[in-house]
């Protein structure tokens, strides 16, 4: 179902059973290149979204309202971006990844199998604002498989947080968290350990 007031452009490869709610834009171009975007199976892409040209997306996607999804993402199957949520572009999320309501993803970030990203965190990507190199040395956090980040955490530019970690509500993670690893405070540290 394809509510009539979203905007699908030509682009746009839609999966079956792809609901699209009202006020969504499907496919806009970034610039004067309209690459195609491809939805798989599935999609539930509610009001307001915004999803750029040039996103491969799997099967069973899912975005809360006024979610804004900017181009050139791979995009794996069930993924989940909450209410008011910011992908940027050339962003990797593998299959089965939660990003919750108001989180921040930034360009050239990668999030690993079974991720899951708290309710306004806050992924970095700039070493150096402002500096008149910046956009050159961009580098995206990589979020291991199954990691989870809690609420308002941010993760600074190119720090890896390792599989089955877990970063506390708030923490400010300057490092990279070695798998299992539970992680508190600004500047975050190890607390202590999951056994699996």
């Amino acid at each position: 179902m394809i509510a009539e007031t979203a905007k699908i452009y030509p682009n746009v490869r839609l999966g079956r059973n792809a609901v699209i709610e009202d006020y969504c834009i499907i496919g806009r171009p970034a610039g004067d290149d309209p690459r195609p975007t491809v939805i798989g199976d599935d999609a539930h892409i509610r009001s307001h979204t915004v999803i750029y040209a040039g996103n491969r997306i799997g099967v069973s996607f899912h975005t809360g309202h006024h979610a804004n999804i900017r181009e050139d993402n791979v995009i794996g199957d069930r993924v989940s971006v909450g209410t008011s949520s910011v992908v940027e572009h050339h962003v990797t999320i593998e299959d089965d990844v939660r990003i919750h309501s108001q989180a921040f993803i930034p360009e050239y970030s990668t999030l690993k199998n079974g991720c899951w990203i708290g309710p306004h965190a806050v992924l970095t990507n700039v070493r150096f604002p402002c500096s008149k190199d910046a956009k050159k040395t961009l580098q995206g956090p990589v979020i291991g498989p199954r990691a989870k980040v809690g609420a308002n955490a941010t993760i600074l530019p190119g720090v890896v947080v390792g599989e089955n970690a877990l970063i506390g509500a708030g923490a400010v993670v300057t490092r990279d968290v070695l798998p299992g690893a539970v992680c508190t405070g600004s500047p975050a540290r190890k607390r202590r350990e999951i056994h699996y």
